[in-house]
Formats: C-alpha cells, sequence, structure tokens
C-alpha cells in the first residue's frame, strides 16, 4: 500500500527536501490519481514536459546531477553578476513604455516581458520568439498541476509538440554552428541524447520566466496593498533585496511540492514506508510561526526573509533563484520609483491553477511624480 503525509512544518519541510533518502516524484506513482497515470501512459510521446523525466525537475542523481552540472555555469554567482546591467536596461525601458499605455497591464506589458527577454537572451533566441515563449509558458504551466481538465492537458500537449519541433530544429542549427551559449553547451555534450537536450532546453526556458512572471505580480500586489511598506522602501531603497525575499516568503508562487521515501524513513516520530509519497507544503513552511514570528505580517525589514523555502532546497533548489532575486530587485524598484502612487485598477485576475500561485491580469492607473 502507498500512503501519503502532509507536512505545513518548516523544519520538516527543509529536512525532507534536503534527505537523500527522499527521491522525487515519478509520474506513475501510485499515490498519483489513476486518472493522471492513465493520461501519462496514453499521451507520452516523447514531449518535452517539465514534469515527466527527462527534465531536470523530476530526475534524481546521477542524470540530475548531469543536467545541473552542464548548465550550471551560466546561473553561477559570477554569470548573474554580470546580467545585472542588462536587466536594469529592459526593466527601464519597460517602465517607461507604460507611460504611454492608457490602462497598462503589469502581467502582460511588464512582469512577463522582463524575464522572458533576460531568459531568451540566456539562451541564444532571437527577440521575435517571445510571445510565442509566452503562449508555450502558459499553456504548459498547467502540466505541474494536478486534477487539470482533459481539454488543457490536450492544449498544452499540444502546444509542447510545438515546443519539441521548435528546439529539435534549433539544436540542429547549434550543432552545426555552435556559438556561445547556454544550448550550445547542451548540444556540445555528447554525454546527452536528444531527447534529453530538448526536455532540459524546454525546462530553462519555462522555469527562466514562469516562476519570476508570477513573483513579480504577487509582488505588486502586496506592495500596493501595503503602502506603509513602500513608504519604507522608498526612504531606505537598500531595503529591495529584502523586500523580495519577503515577497517570496509571504506569496511565493509554488504553494506545494512532493517527495517520495526511497527507503523506510523514521522522522518526526513517524515511519514513512518505502514508497510512501510525502507532500510538502512550501507555503505553509512560510509561514511557520516557530521561525518566522508573526508569519501574516508583511514586512520587508524581516530579518531572516531569506530563510524561506519558496525556492525548494537541497539538491533541487532553483537553479535560477540568483537571477529571479536579481530581476525582482531591479524591477520592482525601477517600477515603484517611476510611479511611486500606482494603484490597482480594480481587482487582478487570478490564473486558475491551484499549486502555482499566479495573476493573469493586473490592470493598473498610473500616477507620475
Amino acid at each position: 500500500m502507498s500512503g501519503v503525509y502532509v507536512t505545513a512544518d518548516y523544519e520538516l519541510c527543509r529536512l525532507v527536501l534536503r534527505d537523500r533518502r527522499f527521491s522525487v516524484v515519478p509520474p506513475f506513482h501510485p499515490a498519483l490519481p489513476k486518472p493522471v497515470r492513465w493520461l501519462v501512459t496514453k499521451t507520452d510521446l516523447g514531449l518535452p514536459n517539465l514534469g515527466e523525466p527527462p527534465s531536470m525537475l523530476v530526475t534524481d542523481p546521477p542524470d540530475h546531477t548531469r543536467y545541473r552540472r552542464l548548465v550550471g555555469q551560466a546561473f553561477s554567482p559570477k554569470a548573474i553578476a554580470t546580467l545585472e546591467k542588462r536587466i536594469a536596461e529592459v526593466a527601464d525601458d519597460l517602465v517607461e513604455r507604460l507611460e504611454s499605455n492608457p490602462r497598462p497591464d503589469l502581467i502582460g506589458d511588464f512582469s512577463a516581458q522582463l524575464p522572458v527577454t533576460i531568459i531568451a537572451e540566456i539562451l541564444g533566441l532571437p527577440a521575435d520568439m517571445h510571445s510565442t515563449l509566452l503562449k508555450w509558458g502558459d499553456s504548459g504551466a498547467p502540466l505541474l498541476e494536478r486534477g487539470l481538465s482533459w481539454t488543457t492537458y490536450r492544449h498544452a500537449i499540444e502546444d509542447l509538440a510545438e515546443v519539441k519541433q521548435y528546439f529539435d530544429q534549433h539544436l540542429d542549427g547549434l550543432t552545426a554552428e555552435p556559438r556561445d551559449d547556454v544550448l550550445s553547451m547542451l548540444v556540445r555534450n555528447d554525454e546527452l541524447t536528444r531527447r534529453e537536450q530538448v526536455a532540459n532546453a524546454a525546462l530553462l526556458l519555462d522555469a527562466g520566466f514562469l516562476t519570476t512572471v508570477n513573483m513579480l505580480g504577487n509582488g505588486i500586489v502586496l506592495l500596493t496593498n501595503h503602502p506603509d511598506q513602500l513608504e519604507l522602501l522608498a526612504a531606505q531603497p537598500g531595503l529591495w533585496p529584502n523586500a523580495v525575499e519577503e515577497i517570496l516568503r509571504y506569496d511565493g508562487p509554488v504553494r506545494m511540492t512532493g517527495r517520495v521515501a526511497n527507503c523506510d524513513v523514521d522522522i518526526a516520530d513517524q515511519r514513512i514506508e518505502s514508497g510512501n509519497l510525502v507532500l510538502l507544503s512550501l507555503a505553509g513552511a512560510n509561514s511557520d510561526p516557530a521561525v518566522f514570528p508573526d508569519p501574516r505580517k508583511f514586512d520587508v525589514t524581516r530579518e531572516n526573509a531569506a530563510e524561506h523555502l519558496a525556492f525548494s532546497s537541497g539538491i533541487h533548489g532553483c537553479l535560477g533563484a540568483r537571477l529571479a532575486r536579481l530581476e525582482g530587485t531591479i524591477a520592482l524598484r525601477a517600477l515603484f520609483d517611476r510611479y511611486p502612487n500606482l494603484s490597482l485598477d480594480g481587482p487582478p485576475v487570478p490564473h486558475p491553477l491551484r499549486n502555482l500561485h499566479a495573476y493573469r491580469c493586473m490592470p493598473v492607473e498610473l500616477s507620475v511624480d
């Protein structure tokens, strides 16, 4: 029998995420709903699904180690630091363009545009692909959910076929004429099959902007709803990096993840048998009062805000966490420096997802001082 355990305790979540006795959840795990497992068996056409191997997101060592080692250099502290000027240029340009829009949508016109521009440049993808990349990301995001409708699933699979075709052709071109970019690193390595190359190229693309779009949108809502915190940031701009950490803690883009016990594990006075599933509430852990006093208070000065688990932890900790933090700090500061009296023009429209917390549309009124 396969059991399912759930925890929102910070220390337990962190322990399980970092414990090698637990692995990522395979798509055929018996604790998953039967319709989900049936869909995988019927529709796995070798497409680059983020939620299925050989995506780095759902593989364990040694494969995970190989994949991450190949692309890790592009997301090192040194590599990300070199992007600061370019991120600021893109953010300033987007902020400037908002003024000419009578009713801007801060998701489509701002939050989505910055991270997709930067990850496309990192991967060496052309600027005229941005709208297509965003479409693919939007349709593929539900594949990380459980319980999605058949219509949503089929739409995602159809778009994944486009993703596969595009990256097959693009990687063929890079094989013939390599460049100095991350995807060229993938094709130069003869350890990887083409399916592994395509799957992880697609993962780098989606992971490079999806959660950052959500983080920026969530942050805008939080800051506009807490004008006292905006006043603090205006007076003390050095708090912006910590404000991003508090946004991630208070309203992170991913609510839950899971792990499977590889062997019998005794943890927190509980025997978890091999094969049992442990669901980890990241949102709950980030609101654990034992770690974050008065957790439902949004406080950009919170001293330990950066201890959140919004980017997971352990070997599967988000590869692009440094990039997301830098983009969040630069973009949100640029937006509110230019429009300190920005206000939401009605309630933002939430994305119809359960595990990924995001907004689909966010109309605003701008006020230029």
